[in-house]
């Protein structure tokens, strides 16, 4: 079984699935919808076959595959999977069908054939996927540029009425920091080659050189840069609001519940282990970063009337949690920030489904448009607060676990840094609670709003009459969720609450890669756990 070239299988699966969606007829608009799906849960099968043939007690890389790339260069196409990748590979096979599963109609309102959003939302996941499982840094960086492709097109072309700009701007953003990284890692071949004689982008091999403190530290600035614009971290984070509230639903759930997550897996997959000296010397900076991105993206999503813009503000503020552990450098706090990547996926996959549900049945992103929702549709107000309990890190949800794990993990190390970040806390639970409560309760009002002719008031001057006009009342019509809805929000839900109780079997896949991460730090004088 571990034989089978898992990884390639995941990334070619959707890759060729996106040719064939591309190729089919314009009107086969649901064919195309149909295959989509159907490649989402082949990719999710193979990523739990995958986690199946993996030995949370083996090697660190598994299931590698590796075959001669551009052998001047000395890069190889490799790929391997540790707990970290295949935690994230997890995430994308679970996200995925449940996106093309709640575009199924979303896609039909966009300006290009249904069948290019879904092509374009497969080539996205092979990237994702390919991202996450290279072992080859060279290699590594082709995934991550690539993976601009598809979600700018997603953006642009069946995004909002400012979906053009926000393209652009994740575009630009992404694409400048990405080549600041391609000058680190042209300076870490050329000084693998100084070491070595020959010049490697082998990762194993890249975190065993001695690199000089000095140098370290100009290499670690260049993955650094790209990796805090992906994540992002204030102040790099100008471009997520617009474009989450920008992306259709789905890409808006993919953007910030896995692209983004390329960023904090950045800093514990590269930055750390080739650069130990460079992450301890710029760590008291990034904590500082982590903090007032913790604050200072709560305080602005409270001021939101934008439910979309809100739920953005709000991961912006989760990523700061993210990277307080991973660079606080204990076992507890990395372990809960690579838990908190996958729970956060999933709870603010499931917060943006929702509002996107929200947003279809009135057709507005503006809270004060919404109220009493809860009394008409209980399913949505349901999901809706689960969704949110998940975002504020409830007790019985996955994030709470996650986030435990990173204060209690951080603290001996970092203890103002971690006192600090706990005021988060407390604004989100008043960010969440307001939007829940401005949306689903209280009087009815907004946009979902209707005139019910059968009850007109009578005209003239009858006793129940109340003006010479015919005065039409208006009653809240909202439907709540359907069956595809409920297909779509259930597994998120479960998922969100079972690892709230038993955490365990993704902690013991994550910790001996957390462990692994942290020894390579020690190789070159020390470790602070």
């Amino acid at each position: 079984m571990s034989d089978f070239p898992w990884l390639l299988a995941m990334i070619a699966v959707p890759a060729v699935g996106a040719a064939v969606v591309a190729a089919l007829p314009r009107e086969r608009a649901l064919l195309a919808k149909q295959v989509a799906l159907g490649v989402g849960l082949a990719v999710l099968l193979l990523a739990v076959l995958t986690t199946l043939a993996f030995d949370a007690g083996g090697p660190r890389f598994q299931l590698t595959t590796s075959v001669p790339w551009i052998p001047d260069f000395g890069s190889d196409f490799a790929l391997g999977v540790d707990g970290i990748a295949l935690v994230m590979v997890l995430l994308v096979g679970v996200l995925v069908p449940l996106v093309v599963a709640a575009s199924w109609h979303e896609a039909d309102a966009g300006p290009r054939p249904v069948r290019v959003f879904f092509a374009w939302l497969l080539l996205l996941e092979a990237m994702m996927v390919g991202v996450f499982v290279a072992t080859d840094v060279l290699l590594f960086y082709v995934f991550f540029e690539a993976m601009l492709v598809p979600m700018y097109f997603l953006i642009g072309s069946f995004g909002g009425p400012r979906r053009q700009y926000a393209a652009v701007k994740f575009f630009v953003y992404s694409l400048v920091g990405g080549l600041v990284m391609l000058a680190s890692v042209i300076g870490l071949y050329v000084v693998s080659a100084a070491v070595l004689g020959e010049g490697t982008f082998a990762f194993d091999t890249l975190t065993r050189i001695d690199i000089d403190p000095d140098v370290q530290r100009l290499l670690f600035l260049g993955f650094f840069i790209a990796f805090a614009i992906k994540a992002p971290l204030v102040p790099f984070h100008t471009w997520l609001p617009d474009s989450g509230a920008e992306a259709p639903v789905g890409g808006a759930v993919l953007l910030v519940g896995v692209l983004d997550k390329v960023g904090t897996f950045g800093f514990i997959r590269y930055c750390l282990p080739l650069f130990p000296d460079a992450s301890r010397f710029y760590a008291p900076f990034v904590l500082v970063l982590a903090v007032v991105g913790i604050l200072y993206a709560a305080l602005l999503a409270m001021g939101q009337s934008d439910m979309k813009r809100l739920v953005s503000y709000t991961s912006i503020s989760h990523f700061g949690f993210i990277a307080l552990g991973i660079f606080a450098f204990t076992i507890e706090a990395g372990t809960g920030a690579v838990l908190y990547m996958v729970n956060h996926g999933l709870a603010t996959g499931l917060l943006f489904l929702v509002v996107g549900m929200l947003i279809a049945r009135g057709g507005s992103r503006r809270i004060a448009d919404y109220g009493g929702v809860a009394a008409k549709a209980p399913l949505l107000a349901g999901a809706f607060l689960v969704a949110g309990l998940a975002s504020l890190a409830l007790p019985g949800t996955g994030s709470f676990v996650s986030e435990f794990l990173v204060l209690i993990g951080s603290f001996p190390e970092r203890p103002v840094f971690t006192v600090l970040a706990t005021l988060g806390i407390i604004l989100a639970a008043l960010y969440v609670l307001l939007m829940y409560q401005r949306t689903m309760h209280g009087p009815a009002r907004g946009v979902l709003l209707q005139e019910d002719p059968a009850e007109r008031l009578p005209e003239g001057g009858g006793a129940t009459a109340t003006a010479t006009l015919t005065t039409p009342r208006r009653t809240l019509r909202v439907a709540d969720l359907g069956r595809r809805e409920l297909a779509v929000v259930a597994p998120l839900v479960a998922l969100i609450l079972v690892l709230g109780v038993y955490p365990q079997p993704l902690i013991d896949l994550i910790e001996p890669a957390v462990v692994a991460t942290l020894d390579d730090m020690g190789a070159s004088g020390g470790t602070d756990r």
